[in-house]
């Protein structure tokens, strides 16, 4: 049996394979991106579920949320304006301290290059938005939003004026009513947002997925529709995944610092 190759030729390997990867960014005529909760680690969010997670130190919230949105909907904004379940109180008090990590800031940088058209998100967690990316597709909402369930209009906290006595708050475009815009269990994905992930991953030729499994759909759906086009997908995560086999190429190691030499890479590959 043959020795584990020492450590410098594992970082020989990755640094190979960065510099492919960014020739294939270079090259393609439209990227996007997909990330999962593993790009956000380094921010300090555990992961939803597993050791340390959030739902698995704080329990996990209702199966039928967004039903008894429906039912109750003051309920539901009680609940947001004076949290008492463990599960709303955890993810608040993580989501209030984390910042930005090098892997959201590499993929902004990787836009204003113009080697990612549009990045399509599974996080509710704002950092790609805090981080300066601007075509950014929240497949599962954001925490920092509200959204009118009626005509998807979407809205700071600040620009909605809440009366505890007049629960849920009404839109002010089509008084429909407001709830968070993170998607709730039960509840389907915003047909706007949806649409246009579709619309992306049909212009690409290539996807970067980043710090997902590719196991929660549809999302997981979207780097074997570009595969079976005969494009490439390039993926970024420290484990393989279900996707691993079929990528382009994987890069195994921290989000953080795999993105950022991915983009000083395709930062000399455009400017020779």
């Amino acid at each position: 049996m043959s020795a584990a190759p020492p450590h410098g030729s594992l970082a020989a390997q990755l640094e190979r394979e960065i510099a492919r990867a960014a020739e294939i960014l270079c090259g393609a005529r439209y990227v996007t991106a997909l990330t999962g909760a593993g790009i956000s680690v380094e921010s300090g969010i555990p992961p939803f579920r597993g050791p340390g997670g959030l739902w698995t130190e704080h329990g996990e919230p209702p199966m039928d949320g967004y039903q008894r949105f429906l039912r109750d909907p003051a309920a539901d904004w009680r609940e947001r304006l004076s949290p008492t379940t463990s599960w709303y109180r955890g993810l608040v008090d993580t989501l209030a301290k984390a910042r930005p990590n090098p892997a959201h800031f590499g993929f902004a940088e990787l836009e204003r290059l113009g080697r990612c058209r549009a990045l399509i998100t599974q996080n509710v967690d704002d950092l790609h938005g805090q981080a300066g990316t601007r075509v950014l597709l929240e497949i599962h909402g954001n925490t920092a939003l509200l959204r009118c369930i009626e005509c998807m209009a979407r809205f700071r906290s600040e620009e909605i004026r809440v009366d505890p006595a007049q629960l849920p708050p009404l839109c002010p475009r089509c008084r429909g009513w407001i709830k968070s815009d993170t998607v709730s269990f039960g509840e389907p994905i915003p047909p706007d947002v949806l649409r246009r992930c579709y619309e992306e991953v049909e212009r690409s030729d290539c996807m970067i997925v980043a710090g997902t499994s590719a196991t929660v759909y549809p999302a997981a759906e979207f780097p074997f529709q570009i595969l079976r086009r005969g494009g490439s997908v390039i993926e970024v995560n420290p484990c393989a995944s279900e996707l691993s086999p079929l990528a382009t190429l994987s890069l195994r190691g921290p989000g953080g610092a795999v993105i950022q030499r991915l983009v000083e890479r395709v930062r000399e590959g455009l400017s020779r």
